[in-house]
């Protein structure tokens, strides 16, 4: 048998059909109902579903006010509240493509990103980085304003039409823009039981920020589209602080991601918290170790699920059907994805590369003006990932690790060679390399080694990069080396930088 999972398609799409108008097509009938409520050190900030659509659908009137039209590309520069979530869906709701991006991100950073977007607008909260640019700007004082505007009619229309594009580095060192269609919220489906698990009596907790697209599906849209609760800490709270509030609040599921759980657990402890049915985590591969910790101090499970920016989440655990070995879980119903090979699907237990089916409704329309490097992720009728793995007979999937040296940061994958672009432009750096590294147990830390005239005070190569990078994607490390380490052909080796850093650490 082949490592090929199919059990038939999702119910198809409707049509006309708009993504905003699926996640708030609760709000009415749960109108008096939180939907969310933001968790801070001294009172929380509750919404209800008639506020919260009351709010999305005065956004969007206040956007086509000022001059936007179905259509229009924007770009969000906002902060962590929530202003972030109630813009996206506002825009959405009226046929604007929101562009989400990250608060760490640097302004030459995202001069780069406008280049390559030409956004109608910009919204932006003060002190988020944005370069000077000829491109509108809207302040987020005057969004909030526009929640208080009459209601927006939804734009409804073909499910396939362009409704928001995130970006994700590339192998290629360029982060690429992802363009999503209206009917990826409808895939978002599959997950409620292939992984969460989640029914509309539900206090869902997500320890990510706003303006994460992790905690922007799974921890409001998705709850909201179901009439479920979400619980999102204010931007104040810290990882410690989480195991009271969730005991404070009756947090029945509790999301985040790996780092978040490994800095909130400690070993020996124990929390009291009977109303949690459970765990979910994303973003990068979770260690037996912190699942252990875990289950130890909540006496629940932590279910895994992977995917990436092109197709969102499609393998997980779930209550119905826990992942076994260590695995990544199993395909969620619905979806068709395949381990392939070079010749297609591989035998079972045999390695290849993950796969999704094109016909996926949560995969990606493309990468923005990258027709060819959008052509590049495909094989025939299959999306492929660059992850490798193998899938059991029961549909399972061990994750083998990464078919490229693509790196992950915190939950966030990043490209070695967007960094390396970046570090390669101080003038004291011949040529650079980066990895991560797992410095620790459940510890990865992106490590740069470069060559040059003489080593450079640490401090110094912080500071620059600082003025290039996001937070996330700086390293952690910086190691003068006499050479960088090539193949035969001259090809940098990036898996024998971790040698070099134990060498250097005087570590076995």
């Amino acid at each position: 048998m082949t490592s090929l999972f199919n059990q038939g398609p999702q119910a198809a799409c409707p049509d006309p059909f708009n993504l905003a108008a699926h996640v708030l097509g609760r709000a009415d009938a749960c109108a008096d109902k939180t939907a969310l409520t933001v968790l801070g050190q001294h009172g929380t900030e509750t919404w209800s579903y008639a506020r919260l659509k009351a709010a999305v659908l005065g956004t969007g009137t206040g956007l086509l006010r000022a001059g936007l039209q179905p259509g229009d590309r924007v770009l969000m520069r906002l902060d962590n509240t929530v202003e972030f979530p109630i813009a996206y869906l506002g825009a959405i709701a009226v046929g604007l493509v929101p562009v989400p991006t990250s608060t760490q991100l640097t302004a030459p950073e995202v001069a780069r990103m406008i280049t390559t977007l030409t956004p109608a607008a910009t919204l932006r909260a003060h002190g988020v980085a944005c370069p000077e640019t000829d491109v509108a700007i809207i302040e987020q004082p005057a969004l909030e304003a526009m929640r208080a505007l009459p209601p927006a009619e939804y734009d409804m229309g073909e499910p396939n039409r362009l409704a928001y594009i995130i970006y994700t580095s590339g192998t290629s060192g360029v982060p690429r823009a992802v363009c999503h269609a209206h009917r990826a919220i409808w895939a978002r489906q599959m997950m409620v039981e292939g992984w969460y698990g989640l029914r509309e009596s539900d206090r869902l907790c997500h320890a990510g920020a706003f303006n994460w697209t992790y905690t922007l599906g799974t921890g409001l849209m998705d709850p909201w589209t179901i009439g479920a609760t979400a619980l999102i800490p204010a931007p104040e709270i810290t990882p410690e602080q989480l195991p009271g509030l969730l005991a404070d609040h009756r947090a029945t599921i509790f999301a985040a991601a790996p780092g978040v759980y490994r800095k909130l657990l400690k070993p020996g402890q124990s929390f009291d918290l009977p109303d949690l049915r459970h765990g979910l985590s994303a973003g990068e591969k979770l260690s037996q170790t912190i699942r252990q910790h875990w289950q130890d101090a909540t006496g629940t499970t932590i279910y895994e699920a992977y995917g990436m920016s092109e197709c969102s989440t499609f393998i997980s655990g779930s209550p119905a059907h826990p992942a076994t070995n260590n695995s990544l879980g199993r395909p969620q119903t619905g979806r068709h994805i395949a381990i392939l090979g070079p010749d297609g699907p591989v035998p079972l237990g045999a390695e290849g590369t993950i796969a999704v089916h094109r016909s996926d409704p949560g995969l990606m329309l493309g990468y923005l003006n990258a027709p060819e490097a959008t052509a590049e992720k495909f094989r025939g009728d299959w999306f492929v990932t660059g992850d490798q793995g193998a899938m059991d007979s029961d549909g399972q999937i061990t994750y083998l690790g990464r078919a490229d040296d693509m790196m992950n940061a915190g939950g966030f994958r990043v490209s070695p060679l967007e960094v390396e672009a970046a570090l390669n432009r101080h003038p004291g750096i011949t040529q650079c390399a980066v990895t991560d590294i797992e410095v620790k147990q459940d510890a990865h830390l992106i490590i740069a080694f470069y060559t040059g005239p003489e080593p450079l005070p640490p401090e110094t190569l912080d500071q620059f990069a600082t003025a290039e990078l996001a937070a996330y994607k700086r390293p952690r490390g910086y190691f003068h080396v006499p050479a960088l380490p090539t193949g035969a052909n001259g090809k940098l080796l990036r898996r024998a930088l971790r040698p070099i850093y134990e060498a250097m650490n005087g570590q076995a």
